[in-house]
């Protein structure tokens, strides 16, 4: 029903903990786990039995629990893992459940209950229907990986190029990596040739989420800090070395995220870049925003602040809003273009809009005070540039 971290496959326990149970192997830094495999998944489905009902069992209740002690009595992460995430053609990108700040075996029972659900979910599902390179395979099944939670002072993702004499792309913020992949701060940004040599673009880093005993709290950034550079250049290098291990090991250029704490380097997930961002390197023009999805459209725009817009979105719109969650997925079927005033080229807006062919430029400043609802405006994803018809 489970087993060590170092021993998972994806083929035992699904795509991220199979691939972070090959990193422990050859050696990398991944924090220790455990990972529930997709046959406990598809057991409790054949049966109807739920997690808190299969950690009952008093022999495998004890297992786990002893296990769990093994991690120590501290904090863990619990982190969906299924068979069709995290592939070469698809990344299913913040669809499925991650609990942050779990404790005790119930919590962790309640979280992978969760996470299984989060499998066949509203988002997933659209999410599945709007891919256009949907691989054939069986009916996907959810494994779960419970991990050591690291308490990031600072944390990111970096994309390895395809060519490996091309710059690591490296992007950070202080705290947790939530706040990236989900696109609600605009992140340093870190180019590392394969030489060392590096460009870096620092942004203003306005908050930062960290852990708070069992919860998570979104804090506002000291103001001395918000310029600070979130990591320092000898970091920078370290990761991007660590960046080409991994893709070397794993046969293909990564998305990776990793977290810093007490100035020790941790890998917390690897998975195969299923679209390339555009180039962008600190000085070269970026017009109003970061090209985040290559390609140029043009639509009205179409001013979002939330789920209770939605209804306005039309076919054909330019999606302008402070930041997207996995939620809005569906949306980015619908729309021409995407504007965010926040975020980078790696958060998960960003990935899934390349993977759907969807132009996108983020980190634009006030763009929903700036942009006009309905007027037209032509988005560049390759370059930045935003132009809206007077």
């Amino acid at each position: 029903m489970f087993v060590a971290l170092i021993d998972a496959t994806p083929e035992s326990s699904g795509g991220k903990a199979g691939t972070l149970g090959r990193l422990l192997r050859a050696g990398l830094p991944v924090p220790d786990g455990i990972a529930l495999t997709t046959d406990a998944y598809r057991a409790a489905a054949a049966s109807s039995v739920d997690a808190p009902s299969l950690f009952a069992s008093t022999d495998t209740r004890d297992q786990f629990e002893r296990r769990l002690r093994e991690l120590g009595d501290r904090p863990l992460a619990v982190r969906s893992s299924a068979t069709d995430e995290d592939t070469a053609t698809r990344s299913a990108a913040g669809q499925h459940e991650t609990f942050l700040a779990v404790q005790g075996i119930d919590e962790v029972a309640v979280a992978v209950r969760a996470c299984w659900d989060s499998l066949h979910s509203p988002i997933a599902a659209a999410y599945r229907e709007d891919s256009p390179r949907v691989e054939a395979a069986e009916t996907p099944a959810m494994g779960v990986l419970v991990q050591r939670l690291v308490d990031a002072d600072a944390s990111g993702v970096m994309f390895t190029p395809e060519d490996p004499t091309a710059a690591t792309t490296i992007e950070a913020a202080w705290g947790l990596g939530s706040s990236i992949v989900g696109g609600t701060v605009t992140p340093d940004a870190f180019y590392v040739e394969s030489d060392g040599s590096l460009d870096r673009t620092i942004a203003d880093k306005h908050t930062r989420v960290d852990r708070d005993g069992q919860r998570l709290v979104t804090r506002d950034v000291p103001t001395d800090d918000r310029l600070r550079p979130a990591i320092g250049d000898p970091t920078a290098r370290r990761l991007a070395e660590l960046g080409r291990e991994i893709a070397e090991l794993l046969g293909a250029p990564q998305d990776i995220e990793w977290a810093v704490a007490d100035d020790r380097l941790w890998i917390l997930q690897a998975r195969p870049i299923t679209a390339s961002p555009p180039p962008s390197h600190p000085g070269s023009p970026l017009g109003s925003g970061t090209p985040g999805s290559h390609g140029t459209a043009t639509g009205p725009a179409r001013i979002v602040g939330g789920p209770d817009d939605f209804a306005r979105v039309r076919h054909g719109d330019v999606l302008v809003c402070s930041f997207t969650t996995p939620a809005w997925t569906p949306l980015l079927r619908m729309v021409t273009a995407v504007i965010t005033e926040t975020g980078g080229v790696l958060s998960h807006a960003a990935i899934v809009a390349r993977e759907l062919g969807v132009p996108a430029v983020l980190g634009v400043p006030e763009a929903t005070r700036r942009l006009k609802d309905g007027v037209p405006v032509t988005v560049d994803g390759t370059t930045g540039a935003i132009v809206q018809d007077r």
